[in-house]
């Protein structure tokens, strides 16, 4: 049987791709229909779109790319029956790698806007964070035992997909000290801030500039999922994309779509962590 994972992968950047097309397509021809030469009217909201030119597509197109190999390769690593091997080295490549990324976003658009202005960093509204965070994770996490008791972990099952990721089996069974520290800190630290980044920051609102609002919302969470290499996790992480992005155009600054991703990420560490060291029961 083909790596369904591959498949999801694939199919979830394909659509996303054909989605922005579709919606950016649409979008010209609508403001060629009312008159000739004028460019798509500009998306209102909090999150500016102003500074995005045309050049951004192939600022989309290079940041969505490195997430899609990301994940192919994770994807191919995955397949067969043999666990993935994390080392230490290896997740310090890692996460200098998800830096790389966000950098790239931030040296594309440095010298057309300033990084306070670009990401909404100066929020007067800040301590709303301290609500808006929880709130955020206990809603996806109504939402994630909505799915599983809707039956959605044995659709899973049903297809041959491993129920549980595999970030999520090293946690359970990694016995290097380094190691799970080494993926605490890159899930709960360094993914909230360059995913965020690149996600949220970067390629929500140049997609917003070309297909709107609601089609960016929709293409950027479904490559946040597949990103993420996971069939099990695919709804899940689509499902929280949009609300990141949600958050993000909101608020209009990044802290909140931050928070939410940095508590979300916190407590599945804790959580795996309690598992792991108190003999608590594993959750499916």
């Amino acid at each position: 049987m083909e790596n369904v994972t591959l498949l999801s992968v694939h199919a979830s950047y394909g659509v996303a791709v054909l989605l922005l097309m579709a919606a950016a397509g649409w979008r010209f021809y609508a403001a060629g229909a009312r008159a000739e030469g004028t460019p798509p009217e500009v998306p209102v909201g909090k999150v500016a779109v102003w500074f995005y030119r045309p050049v951004d597509l192939l600022g989309i197109a290079l940041l969505a790319g490195l997430f899609y190999v990301q994940a192919v390769g994770a994807s191919v690593m995955g397949e067969g029956d043999a666990p993935i091997k994390v080392t230490a080295e290896g997740l310090v490549v890692t996460i200098g790698l998800q830096f790389l990324l966000a950098g790239i976003a931030l040296a594309i658009v440095v010298r057309r806007v300033d990084p306070v202005s670009w990401l909404g960093l100066r929020w007067r509204q800040w301590p709303w964070v301290l609500l808006i965070a929880p709130v955020t994770v206990v809603c996806m996490w109504a939402i994630f035992a909505g799915l599983q008791g809707l039956g959605y972990m044995d659709l899973m099952e049903n297809l041959g997909v491993e129920k549980v990721q595999d970030t999520v089996a090293i946690f359970q069974k990694e016995k290097n000290v380094a190691v799970l520290i080494l993926m605490g800190i890159t899930a709960a630290v360094v993914a909230p801030i360059c995913e965020e980044v690149v996600f949220r920051g970067y390629l929500y609102p140049a997609v917003k500039r070309f297909a709107g609002p609601w089609m960016s919302g929709l293409c950027t969470a479904l490559m946040f999922s597949a990103a993420h290499g996971s069939v099990s996790a695919l709804l899940p992480l689509f499902v929280f994309g949009l609300a990141l992005a949600a958050l993000y155009e909101f608020t209009g600054s990044i802290w909140a779509p931050m928070a939410a991703h940095f508590l979300f990420n916190a407590a599945t560490v804790a959580s795996l962590m309690a598992v792991r060291f108190y003999d608590l029961p594993v959750p499916t």
